[in-house]
């Protein structure tokens, strides 16, 4: 069960989460010192396009990248090679994996990949989970951070050693990476050393960058070269995708230097939660700069109180409540840009009546 609290949250001017609002601003603020006769890309092509793979592959510590339009597209095309490569159509990951929840089966309709689910919904994948395989599998997801049970993460070593276990059986090791860049300062790494555990890498350039759209997916030269006649085949090579590349460009210098403050603000943003009565993160301590809120308290009771703080206080806390269990509602944090914008003596306010809920 899903409550909207979406036309009180637009109403607001200020945002817990994000980094702003996503309306024409977000590109004309991309395109403002843009040469008005610069070339575009064509059909993947030209200088825009590939500067630009090869500055994140660079980055990512992989011989070749390509951009895509979606991570959605992306990560089934990347699944797809590794099934060949293996001659398996069977792969795992975790059962809250995006793949197994929000793509309408994409994988399994499109690709005829039948994924196995590691583990168990409510706690992150592990080491042994992997072990216990019954059936070979050409590959292995891993979302870092997990998303839908609070943004966790499990230990640097042990995704070391789930990354030699993989390496060891022959099962290709995938990340999806839809927030890599927001988990570096927990493990400080960079994002190169926790690429390096991984055969392929996604990354998004539209959540914490706060780019428009669009997603670069990564790793050896053979296996990018095989996806780009996959992202053909799928139609993501548009006649020319210059609006997203420069928008992830612009976006990506602008707030990659950010996230250590992000992560630094989430931990105390989450700090004044927890000191609320009957509110709690998830995960208590966040790991990124995401987290999620459990209320002790039913939907129907939660939402109109957060409507009600909303229009007293101009900030929004949340777009949508989602019902975890009986009388236990919450909703996602992923702290931004916009958080800097609301002033103290505003938060202060806000937490105040958080407390009397």
């Amino acid at each position: 069960m899903t409550n909207t609290l979406k036309s009180s949250y637009q109403k607001t001017p200020y945002k817990l989460s994000g980094n702003g609002p996503r309306n024409i601003s977000v590109l004309k603020e991309a395109f403002q010192n843009i040469d008005e006769n610069l070339e575009s890309d064509i059909y993947g092509n030209g200088a825009i396009i590939e500067d630009f793979q090869t500055k994140i592959a660079k980055i990512l510590g992989k011989e070749e990248a390509v951009f895509f339009p979606s991570g959605t597209m992306a990560q089934q095309i990347a699944l797809r090679i590794w099934a060949d490569r293996k001659n398996n159509r069977q792969m795992a990951y975790h059962p809250l994996s995006h793949l197994e929840i929000h793509e309408q089966d994409g994988l399994k309709e499109l690709q005829q990949i039948n994924p196995v689910l590691l583990g168990t919904a409510e706690r992150l994948l592990t080491i042994e989970d992997i072990k216990a395989l019954q059936e070979p599998v050409s590959s292995v997801l891993l979302e870092l951070p997990q998303r839908e049970i609070g943004g966790q993460l499990p230990s640097f070593e042990e995704l070391v050693e789930i990354s030699q276990y993989c390496k060891a059986q022959g099962i290709a090791l995938h990340l999806d990476g839809a927030r890599l860049w927001e988990i570096t300062p927990f493990y400080e790494k960079s994002a190169e050393e926790i690429c390096a555990l991984f055969d392929s890498v996604y990354v998004s350039f539209y959540k914490g960058i706060g780019a428009i759209a669009g997603a670069i997916l990564a790793g050896d030269a053979d296996f990018v070269q095989e996806a780009k006649i996959w992202k053909r085949r799928y139609g993501g090579d548009l006649i020319s995708l210059y609006p997203y590349i420069l928008s992830a460009d612009y976006y990506f210098d602008k707030r990659i230097g950010k996230m250590e403050g992000y992560y630094e603000a989430a931990k105390k943003l989450a700090e004044r939660f927890n000191a609320c009565d009957g509110v709690k993160t998830v995960p208590e301590v966040p790991v990124s700069n995401m987290f999620h809120v459990h209320f002790d308290k039913p939907i129907n009771e939660i939402g109109p109180k957060l409507t009600e703080i909303h229009d007293e206080t101009g900030v929004g806390i949340s777009g949508y409540l989602q019902e975890k269990s009986e009388g236990v509602c919450s909703f996602e944090v992923s702290v931004g840009d916009g958080l800097d914008e609301i002033q103290e003596d505003v938060l202060h306010s806000l937490f105040e009546k958080l407390a009397k809920l």
